[in-house]
């Protein structure tokens, strides 16, 4: 039991992006989390908190610790897929649950045009995801697209009961590939900023990533675009 508890104290601790110390974190999470009978419990309230309480936002900075940072993620309520990934995983350790970070590189099929031509690819790097320690063993969450953006892409929201992994669906409503898991990068204690940088680098390319990076500079480090109001394209049709 000792060393279980020793390999999962990582897990558990805050850091300076995942700052599951911060007051903000700490009374956000015991408020969603109040009542639960039990850890499963807890982190399905709070993935539920994270996937519709927090905006789907794709067009934040990405380059720095801070713009990862839970207690300012919850504070903007807004964020991609990392952020509220992380957020997530500040406010599971902030109520006792062993937590962290997984990531991989998907294909996206169900998107906006604008969104596809802002990135020059369909494949999205490092998408992040979380994954909880619960009933000894890890268990897998996406709480990236809230309830709202999902209706309007055609996809049901993905769905958390604290026993199943909850990822992607292959298909969207209409029986069309809507996203594909390419490669993965492992699961961390907290978030990698610099292998993430730079492998947007490596996939989008330099002159592309540093426009970017000057945008967000002139916008004050606001959001750039209006994903929620961009046109949604349908991707590939499947089987089944």
């Amino acid at each position: 039991m000792t060393g279980m508890t020793e390999e999962l104290a990582p897990y558990l601790r805050p850091t300076a992006i995942l700052d599951a110390d911060h007051p903000r974190v700490l009374a956000f999470a015991r408020e969603k989390a109040a009542g639960a009978p039990d850890a499963v419990s807890a982190a399905v309230r709070l993935y539920y908190a994270v996937r519709d309480g927090i905006w789907y936002d794709p067009y934040l900075p990405f380059y720095r610790p801070e713009h990862y940072r839970a207690s300012g993620v919850l504070a903007a309520g807004r964020a991609f897929c990392i952020g509220k990934a992380g957020l997530l995983c500040a406010l599971a350790r902030a109520v006792g649950i062993p937590s962290r970070v997984g990531f991989a590189d998907v294909r996206n099929h169900l998107a906006t045009r604008q969104l596809i031509a802002f990135l020059g690819s369909d494949v999205f790097v490092y998408h992040g995801f979380t994954e909880f320690f619960l009933e000894g063993r890890w268990v897998k969450a996406t709480p990236a697209f809230n309830a709202e953006l999902c209706r309007r892409h055609g996809v049901a929201p993905l769905e958390f009961n604290g026993r199943e992994d909850s990822l992607f669906q292959p298909f969207n409503e209409e029986k069309r590939r809507f996203m594909e898991y390419l490669r993965e990068h492992g699961s961390f204690a907290d978030i990698p900023v610099a292998a993430i940088v730079a492998a947007m680098r490596r996939v989008y390319g330099e002159e592309r990533v540093e426009g970017w990076i000057r945008a967000y500079e002139a916008a004050g480090g606001r959001s750039i675009r209006r994903f929620e109001s961009e046109e949604v394209i349908r991707g590939e049709e499947g089987a089944g």
